[in-house]
């Protein structure tokens, strides 16, 4: 799997990516050219994200070509355009964990700075301005508050972190399914299983306000949200299912092995695949493995009736390395189970994954 992306700073005219998509900043009040697929953005800053899938594993060239394609440049100046660049990332060592020091209100004093009134509302804004970020005013905390700052980061981050694992919201539950573990927070965003009001911006439209708990929860395990995510369109968009638990309730630990059943025909037009994650930090779990999943492109071995038992251990059992992801002794961790492009059997529920069930 491919991935690019890119940010724009501070973005105050339109930008258009790879010819078809046109990106509009606030602002914006100009005329729309046809033929493009308009996004108008609620902030200067914008954040763009391309993702190239795979044929196969072993082969990861065209998936990559593809997206060398990707031309991002302002509206009428492509002939002025700068050439893209590509780095390649893999195997270089980054850290793109969330910030979880006094930084971040650095950082915030930054956005306020670009954004403006985009940002927030005055009541959020009036939250920044007590502790002194104002846009155009100096933010120099002394030694004393900057300390504060930090253990109210550290603080926050840890917070989101507990919240990141509750399996119910505003006193609802986040299971899938009745008699499985399996969760998924956004779900009940779109029907045909709404279990609350709350639409994409995590706003509750019954009581029009915002669920801070649900906004905190997703994007402390995820860093990016898209109606295609929530599809319920068979064949199209992705379906995902969350497990932090096994069987009996009790959280993932990569000092136990663990056997995970998948029923024949699982419902994905595309493709699936399993995921695993650091339980502290919600990136991807490094387990000494090229990529911490593992999926149908890997082709894992199948049971004679035509289901897929995944092994989630430190070491493989036994003829069975094709069809296990490792995990590491000490570390807590969570899996992800991708359908992209979900049939109805996923849609309606009539298939369902088994638990991760501990195994000896």
């Amino acid at each position: 799997m491919g991935e690019s992306s890119l940010v724009t700073s501070g973005m105050q005219d339109p930008i258009r990516v790879r010819g078809k998509f046109l990106i509009l900043p606030p602002e914006y009040r100009g005329a729309v050219p046809k033929g493009y697929f308009v996004y108008r953005s609620a902030t200067n800053n914008v954040f763009i994200f391309l993702r190239g899938f795979y044929e196969n594993p072993k082969d990861l060239t065209p998936a990559v070509a593809h997206l060398e394609l990707t031309k991002v440049y302002p509206l009428n100046g492509e002939a002025g355009a700068q050439p893209m660049k590509f780095p390649d990332a893999s195997g270089v060592p980054v850290n793109m964990l969330p910030i979880s020091d006094g930084s971040a209100f650095d950082h915030l004093k930054q956005l306020v700075d670009k954004e403006g009134d985009n940002l927030a509302s005055p009541d959020w804004l009036g939250m920044l301005a007590a502790i002194g970020i104002v846009k155009g005013q100096q933010f120099s905390p002394d030694a004393k508050t900057q300390a504060i700052f930090n253990a109210a980061a550290q603080t926050g981050y840890k917070t989101s972190r507990v919240i990141g694992f509750q399996q119910t919201l505003s006193n609802s539950s986040l299971l899938i399914y009745t008699d499985r573990h399996w969760i998924n927070p956004m779900d009940n965003a779109t029907p045909p299983t709404p279990a609350t009001a709350q639409n994409l911006d995590f706003i509750n439209t019954a009581g029009k306000f915002l669920a801070l708990d649900a906004r905190i929860w997703f994007f402390t395990n995820y860093y990016s949200i898209s109606p295609g995510m929530l599809s319920k369109v068979p064949g199209k968009g992705a379906a995902y299912m969350i497990g932090f638990t096994d069987g009996t309730g009790e959280p993932l630990s990569g000092d136990h092995s663990y056997r995970l059943n998948l029923p024949p025909n699982i419902p994905a037009a595309n493709f699936w695949s399993l995921t695993l994650y650091d339980a502290d930090s919600a990136s991807g779990l490094a387990n000494g493995q090229p990529f911490p999943s593992l999926g149908s492109r890997d082709k894992p071995a199948q049971n004679p009736d035509g289901s897929t038992d995944l092994y989630l251990a430190p070491k493989a059992p036994d003829g069975k390395a094709s069809n296990w992801l490792a995990t590491v002794p000490g570390k807590g961790f969570f899996a992800i189970l991708r359908l992209y492009g979900p049939t109805e059997p996923a849609i309606d529920r009539s298939w369902k994954p088994g638990d991760i069930e501990k195994v000896n």
